[in-house]
């Protein structure tokens, strides 16, 4: 079985919020895909409730989208502490974290039922699984306590 890099984090060790390179791959041709941990809550000591997450991720899907070239997905975490951004190229990690930065800003004082995407059976497989106020309430407390550039220190917040 091969080893999956999340799981070798010491996740006792880090500390959230913060944005990290997992890492950066080549494909054959020498096109580069980075992995990245955006972590929004301290691993083991809490989670964002599902529709909150639900929502933020519908959000940042589209807010990042115009804030950083290169995006390809944004999937929220299994432990919804955070999120995996993959995109083409190798971004700054600090261009990632200004990009999300903005995007909670967006999330958090902007935002309303009309704006957020894919919120209806049509478009979204759990749509009845969303919550405007939860996202905003997480956007604002994941702003309050700043993103780091660093996992394991707090550095750029």
């Amino acid at each position: 079985m091969a080893d999956v890099e999340s799981f070798t984090l010491d996740h006792t060790a880090v500390i959230a919020p913060y944005i990290r390179l997992i890492a950066t791959e080549h494909g054959p041709r020498g096109d580069a895909i980075s992995n990245f941990d955006v972590r929004f809550v301290q691993p083991n000591e809490g989670e964002i409730p599902t529709g909150g997450l639900h929502t933020i991720e519908h959000l940042l899907a589209s807010l990042l989208r115009d804030r950083l070239d290169g995006v390809i997905d944004i999937s929220p975490f299994g432990c919804r502490t955070g999120f995996h951004l993959i995109t083409w190229g190798e971004p700054a990690v600090a261009d990632v974290v200004t990009a999300v930065r903005e995007s909670l800003a967006v999330i958090a004082e902007e935002t309303t039922w009309e704006q957020v995407p894919g919120v209806d059976a049509f478009s979204c497989g759990n749509y009845r699984d969303h919550s405007l106020h939860s996202a905003r309430e997480w956007s604002k407390r994941i702003l309050e306590q700043g993103i780091s550039h660093d996992a394991f220190r707090r550095v750029g917040v």
